[in-house]
């Protein structure tokens, strides 16, 4: 109903931003990250919205991206995740980080924010995962390469901790590896980290 809302920022809290259109004083509420983003209190803004209609409540959510707000009503098909634990997700993560954690299958990821424990994150990955692989691509997302990198970086070094190295050698040895041949698989990555941190 409202794609964006674009007038003077009248005020702003850590949760809320209230913006002057036309002198109607919209109030939005806002993740820590879009109020990262917002102007100092008086100046033009514009924040994208969403709507949130429910029996005894309309209540708009404004975001600073337009891939923010994607991956906000994304959120939202997941079952037991409400308007409230969606923008603690976007507090508490950039949108990049959850897509990343979303396609890497990568639920500890998502631990620790607020509302959102070991099975709420594996729902959002199980029921989310498919229907991001077939958004039409916006800005920021990480594209399949970006992502394979990913992956195979976490596996490696996974599989390194259960030998019993310590997380700090094995990340380093791990991301000095595909920065060098990023073409490598997993067991080669292993094997190239092995000797890296026996020689360090």
């Amino acid at each position: 109903m409202f794609a964006y809302f674009r007038g003077k920022l009248a005020s702003v809290l850590p949760e809320e931003a209230v913006i002057e259109v036309s002198g109607i004083a919209y109030q939005l509420l806002i993740s820590a990250t879009t109020h990262r983003q917002l102007p100092e209190q008086g100046s033009e803004v514009l924040l994208f919205s969403h709507l949130v209609v429910r029996e005894d409540l309309l209540q708009l959510y404004g975001f600073s991206s337009q891939e923010e707000r994607q991956l906000f009503r994304l959120l939202l098909l997941t079952s037991g995740v409400g308007p409230k634990l969606a923008l603690a997700l976007l507090s508490g993560l950039q949108a990049q980080d959850i897509y990343e954690a979303i396609l890497s299958d990568a639920p500890e990821r998502l631990y620790g924010i607020t509302g959102v424990g070991k099975k709420t994150a594996a729902r959002i990955i199980l029921e989310l995962r498919d229907k991001i692989l077939k958004l039409s691509p916006v800005a920021g997302i990480a594209s399949p390469a970006r992502l394979s990198s990913t992956r195979l970086q976490d596996d490696a070094v996974n599989a390194l901790l259960t030998l019993g190295f310590s997380r700090i050698a094995v990340q380093k040895a791990v991301a000095a590896i595909l920065h060098q041949t990023p073409e490598l698989t997993v067991e080669e990555v292993i094997k190239a980290a092995l000797v890296a941190i026996h020689n360090s």
